[in-house]
């Protein structure tokens, strides 16, 4: 074996301990059979396209003198007469070729089947909007136990097959819901379920509260050869098949290890979206030959990371083109305070890793419509407001003080979110406000909270039971939110807060440096220091205390639009770059 030069330690860093040698693989590298769609005879073939008939002899079509359209009255004109009329393409992604290309999401979270975070939801609704700009789109996920919770019907689609993982095969079936498939003409997107009982039938998505799962990279590995497998079921080729995050990015690894040489899988390309580069999947060197890759892979380009694998890293070697959720965290992770030890790898990348910044549905966030809220109102008529915000005060318990604002917050209460900013500074919490938080989180702030909370129950609300229509009332009621993150790569709270207009106070990081204008639309600071943070709470209270100042900046964040149709936009593009040159020559 030629010797491999590793990784250099991080800055900073103590050098890591060398590594210990690793023995070589046998020569059991799976086949290429075994990672590609089962035999012809269990799944469907993909038929080709069928040739349009030619024109009758007898009327020739007409000659085009140029690509300009025709006039209005010309092409009634020929319509009238019967001459043929060349259409306009209108579907908008082709390959090369001309041939519509077909886009395929794998996630381990989708909203709302299965979810913890961000992932699920900004999966769901980006599928949902290249649905509405034209696109034909599946999503593949794991059947987990909470799924089973949400749907019910499902059906089977194709046969079961087997998967080599571990060094034995797992049988895996794809299941479809037969309402959301009665509902493809609704514009909704095909959803589908990789079943398994070992893997997937489970308390927890990665892990349990004795912590993640030990045979994680198991897991995730057969959920990625099971995704490859039954991709000709799913979609036509070509396909840009749009991975997310660590769990999934073994499955551009098996695409590149294991190409078939079918046109199908060379006519497909890979995207690879980061939500959160501070997960990477961490796993001892030998996991390589538990998931069936070929050690070749285990280098510095790729796999190998500090005398560890780390699955992030492989995927991005291996994807066409990658991007991270806002423009302002692509370019923090290539710095070495905010790359998580992968700075280096991003820089290598070059154009080929962009930032584009995630959406909400803005049908879902209005408070013009919103039905969980105590009384509509939108930019033009503020008045309801104060209506929800004494809802909301009744809802906690909060007694009703005029000119007193509401400082909310809504986040896993966890380091990344800011908590030590916020309980390890008595002034945030001794400022003329009254203060609420909702979500769940790491048991060492919860109890804090709750703790100050039966101090002054006349000022601090906290729920724990976190559930969207407590947070729709929390931004439809306060005046504002609190997000003094160490690190956000995107972060929605911001937008919906915005949409409410909840003016937002928040560190300048990341997707929150992105949608927030300091001092127009929200308050932002810099330094992640308590008193950096208090001094932006200061500021907000001072406007807040001049109601024309206040009214201004809260229309002026009503209106600004943070709806899922430009990010589509700009994925669309990227789409067309990979196609155009992709990393990977097939």
């Amino acid at each position: 074996m030629p010797a491999r030069k590793k990784s250099p330690p991080p800055a900073g860093d103590a050098a890591p301990k060398a590594r210990k040698k690793t023995p070589k693989q046998s020569a059991a590298i799976p086949e290429p059979q075994v990672v590609v769609p089962v035999e012809p005879a269990k799944l469907p073939v993909v038929a080709e396209p069928v040739k349009p008939a030619a024109p009758p002899a007898k009327r020739p079509a007409r000659k085009v003198a140029s690509k300009t359209p025709a006039p209005a009255a010309d092409k009634a004109a020929a319509a009238h007469v019967g001459a043929a009329v060349v259409p306009e393409p209108t579907y908008p992604l082709v390959s090369p070729a001309g041939e519509p290309v077909h886009v395929v999401h794998v996630a381990a979270e989708l909203a709302p089947f299965a979810r913890t975070g961000g992932l699920g939801e900004a999966v769901a609704n980006l599928a949902l909007q290249q649905i509405q700009s034209g696109l034909k789109v599946a999503i593949i996920m794991p059947l987990y136990k909470q799924a089973r919770d949400v749907v019910s019907d499902f059906v089977a689609v194709g046969e079961p097959f087997q998967v080599p993982i571990a060094g034995r095969t797992e049988t895996a079936q794809l299941y479809e819901s037969e309402g959301l498939r009665a509902r493809q003409g609704e514009g909704k997107p095909r959803v589908y379920f990789v079943a398994n009982g070992h893997y997937f039938d489970r308390e927890g998505i990665y892990g349990d509260k004795q912590g993640d799962y030990g045979d994680n990279a198991e897991r995730w590995g057969f959920f990625a050869l099971a995704a490859l497998n039954v991709l000709p079921l799913v979609a036509e080729a070509p396909v840009m098949l749009h991975l997310h995050d660590w769990h999934t990015a073994l499955a551009a690894a098996y695409l590149r290890a294991f190409d078939s040489g079918k046109p199908f899988y060379r006519k497909t390309w890979v995207t690879l979206t980061v939500h959160n580069a501070g997960y990477q999947g961490h796993f001892p060197p030998e996991t390589m030959a538990t998931v069936g890759l070929p050690w070749e892979f285990y280098n510095q380009h790729m796999f190998e990371w500090y005398d560890r694998m780390n699955l992030l890293k492989g995927g991005l070697a291996c994807a066409d083109v990658a991007t991270t959720v806002s423009p302002t965290h692509a370019h923090e992770l290539r710095t070495p305070a905010g790359g998580f030890g992968l700075h280096g790898h991003f820089i290598a990348m070059r154009e080929r890793f962009v930032g584009v910044l995630n959406g909400i549905d803005n049908n879902d966030w209005n408070p013009a419509t919103d039905p969980h809220i105590a009384a509509n109102y939108s930019l033009d008529s503020l008045s309801n407001k104060r209506k929800c915000k004494a809802a909301l005060q009744n809802i906690f318990g909060l007694p009703q003080r005029p000119g007193t604002p509401i400082i909310g917050m809504s986040a896993r209460m966890v380091a990344q979110k800011g908590l030590d900013l916020i309980l390890g500074s008595p002034a945030f919490l001794s400022l003329d406000a009254q203060f609420i938080f909702l979500g769940q989180g790491e048991k060492r702030y919860i109890d804090v909270l709750r703790e100050l909370a039966a101090y002054a129950p006349g000022r601090i609300g906290v729920q724990t039971n976190f559930t969207v229509e407590v947070e729709h009332r929390l931004l439809a009621g306060a005046d504002m939110i609190v997000m003094p993150s160490q690190y956000e790569p995107c972060g929605l709270t911001q937008m919906r807060a915005q949409r409410y207009g909840t003016i937002p106070i928040a560190r300048r990081v990341g997707g929150l440096a992105d949608t927030i204008d300091d001092n127009v639309t929200g308050f932002l600071f810099d330094e992640y220091t308590s008193q950096a943070f208090l001094n932006a709470c200061a500021r907000a209270i001072d406007h807040y205390r001049y109601p024309q100042v206040w009214t201004s900046m809260v229309r002026e964040a009503m209106g600004r639009d943070f709806g899922w149709h430009k990010s589509e936009a700009r994925y669309r593009d990227l789409y067309r770059r990979a196609i155009a040159s992709p990393r990977w020559r097939r």
